[in-house]
């Protein structure tokens, strides 16, 4: 049992000063420092400093570790450009990650406080390195492939790694399934995953309207796609409607990235399946694709978290940058709702998407939690604050184990 004592707590409703937490693996007890002593006076105390602030640890839902060797290889701009690219670097991207890289991209984001990610496995060339991650993982063993001749290969190799990620038995490590895109996945292979998803409860996610080009292409076969599948694939014509692939996930919540390009008839189905959207703004801005409407999303109860991408797209795994980029993109929201809403989509709302014990300071959660280092007392402008201010992370607790120290 430990207690710390912080100057503030941000719980999800309050802000609360001059209290004190009692946990081990859990939090067991919020209170005044002097109650929770004399409750368990064993516990090892822990007394910080004047402004520092205990908030919940960080959720990056959507990274691809297997990525993380780019720096100034990819073509940004433009998305076909930038895929492209990335096929024609794709050797030298995964051949240049080896465990050392990937395990930098990993403690990159626990020094900015990003306490459990979910990592979009394409290769199971990361699963070592998650496996052994200080940090929560939802590990996301990733489906792909579009031609319906390969699909029993293809699923060959999905299962493989899949029952690979199962053999991982550690707290705090889970096993789920990442079904690519629209465009890029035989529905046979689809419903093969989703079956294995709902028989074993597993998490599923999906890249989902990320670009004009993906929505020409199941719509009409037509764009820039149109010469990329025939060329690469001798494909003319998409696997499946965008209707056609949601109906896929019909009775079962998934998280599906960006919907940059989704019109109402999606998003009415994202908000009656209660999928969730995870918002990629850097990613979105450097491989020259839209904003997402955010506004649509609360309009219609759509819950919405955000998350760093891979480093394909982007140049840091740092959600306090993400959200920082996403403030100032969104520039008609109101200022400090908006930023309270992004704190939410990095700590209690990326919990309840992934269905884990964690995102808030309360009691019965899972000691995942962060210390800042705040130059004054905060106001009620503190989201804000937290977000445009790198204050300094001194502490990262995960299953109350103190990960971070500094």
């Amino acid at each position: 049992m430990q207690i710390i004592a912080p100057n503030f707590i941000l719980t999800p409703h309050l802000l609360l000063k001059n209290q004190a937490l009692a946990f081990d693996t859990t939090i067991k007890k919020i209170a005044p420092l002097e109650e929770l002593t004399k409750e368990f006076p064993h516990a090892k105390i822990t007394t910080l400093p004047v402004n520092s602030l205990l908030m919940p640890g960080l959720i990056n839902a959507h990274v691809h570790i297997e990525f993380s060797a780019n720096k100034t290889e990819l073509s940004y701009g433009d998305f076909i450009n930038w895929l492209y690219s990335v096929i024609e670097n794709r050797e030298e991207l995964i051949g240049g990650c080896d465990k050392g890289c990937m395990q930098k991209a990993i403690d990159a984001m626990l020094a900015s406080g990003i306490t459990t990610f979910g990592a979009i496995s394409s290769h199971g060339m990361d699963l070592e390195v998650c496996a052994n991650a200080p940090q929560n993982v939802i590990y996301f063993n990733e489906l792909i492939g579009s031609q319906a001749t390969m699909a029993d290969a293809l699923f060959s190799d999905f299962k493989m790694r899949l029952e690979a990620s199962n053999t991982v038995h550690r707290k705090g490590f889970f096993p789920a399934i990442a079904i690519h895109s629209p465009y890029s996945v035989h529905p046979i292979l689809i419903k093969k995953a989703i079956e294995i998803a709902q028989k074993d409860g597993l998490n599923l996610t999906a890249h989902f309207m990320e670009s004009q080009a993906e929505r020409e292409w199941l719509d009409e076969n037509a764009g820039d796609f149109k010469e990329f599948f025939e060329k690469l694939l001798k494909q003319n014509s998409a696997v499946s409607s965008s209707k056609e692939f949601l109906e896929h996930f019909n009775g079962k919540s998934t998280l599906l990235t960006h919907v940059v390009k989704a019109n109402e008839e999606e998003l009415q189905t994202i908000a009656s399946e209660n999928h969730t959207v995870i918002h990629c703004p850097i990613s979105n801005r450097l491989l020259g694709n839209p904003t997402l409407n955010i506004k649509a999303l609360n309009d219609k109860n759509i819950r919405w978290i955000v998350a760093t991408d891979g480093l394909s797209s982007n140049y840091k795994l740092d959600l306090f940058e993400e959200m920082k980029m996403s403030l100032f993109m969104h520039a008609n929201a109101p200022l400090a709702q908006f930023a309270e809403a992004l704190i939410k989509g990095v700590t209690i709302h990326a919990a309840e998407a992934l269905g884990i014990n964690a995102g808030a300071i309360a009691e019965g959660k899972n000691a995942d939690m962060i210390v800042l280092d705040l130059d004054q007392e905060p106001t009620e402008e503190l989201a804000l604050h937290l977000i445009l201010h790198r204050y300094n992370i001194s502490k990262v607790y995960i299953n109350g184990e103190l990960k971070k120290e500094q």
